[in-house]
């Protein structure tokens, strides 16, 4: 029995040897061996390239239940799987996206829900809605029995337009006639700031620099305060009006905004005479944004029914995502996982997307995740050939929005080509070269 032992191991060890010649690959990365290997690279960097258009769809899922359009939407602070969403005729609902299901219906206002926030410590949110009340809710569903009610509620003198809570104490800001701060064991502002301006339609809390935050005003302005001084900071006037804006939630001097002349600027606040990029392609009013939680990216919603990604100092998406049931989308949000993207449109739907368009969702085993690095690798290695270029870069957009941005590439082209004629034929030094960026701002106060 000894000896048929020791004839086992010898064999065991014998194999291994074997499997290990077998699956031992030696490589020499002398060059002068390997002549045709850019050329083998640019094929696999070329198919990698195809084969992402190929597997690009981005659309996950959407959820259904509501009466009337989505006009604004929140996420817990806490927790991945909870939405909230608000509609134009009252109604609240919370859903639980792994299920894409509504566990929770509120009629929580009459009129609009023009505001919803989470507490920082996911216990609680607020909504704010046309019936000038801001209410207090429990993330909690009430017992069997138990009425819905909220945990309190507070009156106000003018609409509220806009609510978000502060990053770690226990106050929030509102905006309408005016920009208030907030106790939440008050029922009268703790402080008001307005800057003769009528009404402000979004305010927001700095997520690094959590006593700054910032409103968009109705005469076309963008202001912004230190809730540790008693008069705002600064207020940038732009040539039209913006709608939403978001600080970037990883560099805390900038923040990007929506603007009505169909693009978004990104700002920083230390230098506000220009903005530091603007990003175009949308041919429509942007209405909404939300930057992702890396602070690399963020994504638009816009009036003319489509979605855009864009980098944060790339001048254009590099994404566009529409369907054909999807209306104008009004508000938008982006995963606290960096994975998906969440739309309100006004045909009473919450669409689920794919933050990358072509990645495969659920478990990768090994080998899948260096194939995927490497054709990564790869397309980073060839991305400024001109072939790989044009097949990444293809958009197929609906015939509309393809007409519209054919007539505004031709406006602008026309209105660059006057403006060069002028100073051509002008006395030099007569007319003012004026950049790109610096043609949108009006006034820095």
């Amino acid at each position: 029995s000894i000896s048929i032992q020791v004839r086992i191991n010898q064999s065991s060890s014998l194999s291994s040897s074997i499997i290990h010649v077998l699956f031992s690959v030696p490589r020499n990365y002398d060059p002068t061996l390997h002549p045709f290997e850019v050329p083998r690279e640019y094929t696999r960097a070329l198919n990698a390239t195809k084969l992402e258009r190929v597997f690009a769809k981005p659309f996950v899922g959407s959820l259904d239940g509501h009466r009337d359009g989505i006009n604004c939407m929140a996420k817990h602070s806490k927790s991945l799987s909870i939405l909230l969403s608000g509609s134009c005729d009252g109604e609240l609902k919370l859903w639980d996206l792994p299920k894409r299901k509504c566990v929770r219906t509120i009629q929580a206002h009459d009129g609009f829900v023009r505001g919803i926030c989470s507490r920082f410590c996911g216990t609680s949110f607020f909504t704010v809605g046309d019936d000038k009340t801001v209410k207090k809710w429990n993330m909690e569903t009430p017992g069997y029995g138990e009425r819905e009610e909220p945990l309190s509620t507070i009156l106000g003198k003018a609409m509220f337009t806009g609510i978000d809570h502060h990053q770690k104490d226990a106050t929030f800001a509102t905006c309408g006639q005016t920009v208030d701060i907030w106790d939440e064991q008050r029922s009268s502002p703790v402080r008001s700031f307005s800057w003769g301006v009528d009404s402000f339609s979004c305010v927001r809390y700095n997520p690094v620099e959590t006593e700054l935050l910032a409103s968009c005003a109705s005469d076309r302005s963008i202001v912004l305060y230190d809730m540790r001084e008693a008069t705002p900071l600064k207020k940038v006037v732009m040539k039209l009006r913006s709608n939403t804006l978001c600080w970037n939630p990883m560099e805390a001097y900038f923040f990007t905004c929506s603007n009505e002349d169909y693009n978004l600027y990104t700002y920083d606040m230390r230098r506000l005479n220009a903005p530091v990029t603007v990003h175009m392609d949308h041919v429509s009013a942007v209405l909404d944004l939300d930057y992702s939680p890396t602070g690399r990216e963020f994504v638009s919603a816009s009036f003319d029914k489509t979605i855009r990604i864009f980098r944060k100092d790339g001048g254009h998406s590099r994404e566009v995502y529409h369907t054909k049931r999807m209306q104008h989308v009004i508000c938008v949000k982006w995963s606290a996982d960096n994975k998906y993207i969440l739309s309100g449109s006004d045909e009473m739907n919450i669409r689920l997307w794919k933050a990358n368009a072509s990645e495969k969702l659920g478990l990768l085993s090994p080998r899948e995740k260096e194939a995927h690095n490497y054709n990564q690798k790869l397309k980073e290695k060839f991305q400024h050939h001109p072939q790989l270029r044009r097949i990444a870069r293809h958009r197929h957009l609906p015939r509309d929005i393809y007409k519209q941005r054919r007539e505004l590439k031709e406006m602008l082209g026309s209105r660059r080509r006057k403006e060069k004629n002028v100073i051509k034929h002008s006395k030099p030094g007569s007319v003012p070269v004026v950049a790109e960026r610096q043609k949108h701002v009006v006034n820095v106060e």
